[in-house]
């Protein structure tokens, strides 16, 4: 048996994959791949820049929530 199996899109869906083809012979299979490590890949990006976004985060509240700013605030 073969792991392969048939899904149904509209035709809308089809047109759009159609479009976004490398080269004229390149498979649905192919195409729908690629796009699925394309979201993969910036999935990854994403969730490494929350985590930076975090740790920023902290440290500029440590470094701008000090008495020193607070006196400059009042000038």
């Amino acid at each position: 048996m073969r792991d392969i199996t048939t899904i149904q899109l509209k035709k809308k869906i089809v047109n759009n994959l159609q479009k976004i083809k490398e080269h004229p012979r390149q498979t649905y299979n192919e195409v729908i791949n690629n796009l699925i490590d394309y979201k993969l890949k910036t999935s990854k990006k994403n969730q490494y820049t929350e985590f930076l976004h975090k740790i920023q985060q902290e440290k500029m509240k440590e470094l701008w929530d000090n008495k020193e700013d607070e006196v400059w605030e009042n000038v």
